[in-house]
């Protein structure tokens, strides 16, 4: 079975058992929370060991995790390590998260400009976004500067973007006089 399929399936189930118990906003940062853990390096490695064997896995976790998240969420921890699926757990926190925004109808936007935006700017492109009918009414818009685009924006919406850079249209204008 592929990665993809496990993590959604087993996302899909902690939603599922979350939202039965109402216990989904806490589950969530929980989630969040693991997936920032399951980004430093000691702890992805363990995740992924075949050497360290469940007990010692299922001791560690006890002592990081047990204490801060609700009992729903650690008790998926201990249901993914007996099944021996914990090498799973990063791309299954990421699914938890995309199926969590479909649920609340959030859209993750990344916004590339060549200077920082002020407050009002950053607010009016959002307000283009929704307006264009490709989002969900909430965004999760994610800022980035890149000086390298000398103007204008870069706008990614899950696979698709609207490249908008004057350097985009320079490459354009230099391509279209080549030939």
């Amino acid at each position: 079975m592929s990665t993809a399929r496990i993590a959604s399936r087993y996302a899909k189930s902690l939603i599922e058992l979350a939202r039965e118990e109402g216990k989904l906003e806490r589950v969530h940062e929980d989630v969040l929370h693991f997936q920032a853990a399951a980004g430093v390096k000691d702890l992805a490695l363990l995740l992924k060991s075949p050497i360290i064997g469940p007990e010692k896995k299922k001791a560690i976790f006890k002592v990081l995790f047990e204490e801060s998240y609700d009992p729903l969420t650690y008790s998926f921890l201990e249901i993914i390590l007996r099944k021996g699926r914990e090498m799973f757990l990063s791309e299954i926190a990421d699914e938890f998260i995309n199926q969590y925004k479909d649920i609340k109808q959030v859209t993750t936007v990344q916004l590339t400009t060549a200077k920082p935006m002020t407050e009002a700017q950053t607010e009016a492109m959002k307000n283009k976004i929704v307006a264009s009918g490709l989002t969900y009414p909430n965004l999760d818009l994610k800022t980035q500067v890149n000086p390298d685009i000398i103007g204008g924006f870069i706008i990614q919406i899950g696979d698709k973007m609207y490249d908008a850079s004057v350097l985009h249209q320079l490459e354009n204008m230099r391509k279209s006089f080549a030939r």
